[in-house]
């Protein structure tokens, strides 16, 4: 019997609801996306949710959710798992925070500034590195330690802390921050000085002076404590790899023994390189020994927190184009018996432009068990298609288990 090769195609926050600016489709339904919808005719169709009820809607649980963890059993917070990513290593009694560069507004008191942009302008990983270590060498002491990550995505490490109650900034777009700033006096000081050290520093003055948002304030979210997540190929029987900008993703892949492809040009944004994560997958299927592939895009999400349609929608045509394609034609050329679970983590209406908990669509498709049915890939057609999984965990099975899957 013939291995089988499995590969995830996950893209983030793709999901959103009907506009009135797109005459009541959705961002997918409009997209132009012809390797998706070939395959729609070929698949099992269907919803499911990622989040499970009662648990907040972040990329953390959705994307352990697609890639088989219970989220209720294996999530311990969404920042231990970026400290895996970037190799810092957490003691028993530690508490990993997200550290943002976010872009607040300039008039008024600390309190009274505006969340404008919680990626400071999808700020490059370079420039973010300069700013996080001038917070750590003003803030960072034997209690509070700081680490750079991705673009405006970075670490602290509070020693012997406490999981708090803190607000993710995407949340809170367009809004004043004074109601949404920690409880935790230590955490809100910080975050208080830290506007006074970036706000003038030389790179945000460059900014400033190119046009674009500075990285002006550092924003805390996400705490949690030292993960323990199952490895994958224990659990699943399954060798496999991530392929991700992104240190969440990232993280997950290190927690579960995954290996974690670096991806040249690779960096979340709009413009990441699609067709770079595809053949990497490509290439770790079929000339390394792996039998399963993880491809996350972010760039969907990050479009839909931006509030842009026409952004999104061409992420998604990307997503298409340049992932999908390639991944399906790679895979046919090599004649590889395969199976495909497509579908996004969680839906970011550009309405709302942060998560939501509503059932994402899925496509799930099989190489040797071509089925035979009209439609497209899409939020409309996957719920017509009646197959509706409550657990979304549950997925993982479905396709790593031929038998599950309707024929």
């Amino acid at each position: 019997m013939r291995a089988v090769k499995y590969i995830v195609i996950l893209g983030d926050g793709m999901a959103d609801e009907p506009m009135k600016e797109l005459d009541g489709k959705t961002p997918l339904e409009a997209a132009r996306t012809p390797a998706m919808d070939a395959l729609a005719g070929k698949s099992q169709l269907g919803t499911a949710y990622t989040v499970p009820e009662g648990m907040a809607p972040g990329s953390d649980t959705a994307n352990l959710s697609v890639l088989g963890y219970d989220p209720k059993v294996y999530y311990t917070g969404r920042s231990p798992l970026e400290a895996l990513s970037i190799g810092v290593p957490m003691g028993e009694t530690d508490i990993a925070l997200r550290c943002n560069l976010v872009t607040l507004s300039e008039e008024g008191s600390y309190e009274d500034k505006v969340m404008l942009d919680h990626s400071s302008g999808e700020i490059s990983t370079e420039e973010a590195r300069t700013l996080i270590e001038a917070v750590s060498q003003e803030l960072g002491n034997e209690s509070y330690s700081f680490y750079p990550g991705t673009s405006y995505r970075h670490l602290t490490l509070w020693d012997k802390g406490k999981v708090v109650s803190l607000t993710p900034p995407h949340d809170i777009l367009g809004n004043k921050i004074r109601e949404y700033l920690p409880q935790e006096e230590a955490l809100k000081e910080m975050m208080e000085r830290s506007y006074s050290i970036l706000d003038g520093h030389p790179v945000n003055q460059e900014r400033a002076r190119r046009g674009l948002n500075k990285a002006n304030s550092i924003w805390f979210w996400g705490a949690g404590t030292k993960p323990a997540l199952d490895g994958f190929e224990k659990k699943y029987g399954k060798k496999g790899v991530m392929v991700s900008a992104v240190d969440l993703l990232k993280g997950i892949g290190a927690g579960t023994g995954m290996k974690n492809l670096i991806v040249e040009g690779a960096d979340g944004t709009l413009h990441t390189n699609y067709k770079g994560k595809a053949m990497a997958a490509v290439n770790a299927l079929l000339k390394e020994g792996y039998d399963f592939a993880y491809i996350h895009v972010e760039a969907p999400d990050e479009m839909g927190h931006q509030g842009s349609i026409e952004k999104k929608i061409q992420a998604i045509e990307y997503l298409d184009h340049e992932v999908v394609q390639i991944v399906v034609e790679e895979l046919q050329r090599a004649g590889e018996d395969f199976r495909l679970l497509l579908m996004p983590d969680h839906p970011t209406p550009i309405r709302l432009r942060t998560h939501t908990a509503q059932p994402v669509p899925y496509l799930l498709y099989d190489s040797t068990k071509e089925q035979k049915r009209i439609g497209a890939y899409n939020e409309k057609e996957a719920a017509l298609a009646g197959e509706a999984e409550r657990n979304g965990y549950l997925l993982m099975n479905k396709l790593l288990g031929g038998s599950h899957v309707n024929s």
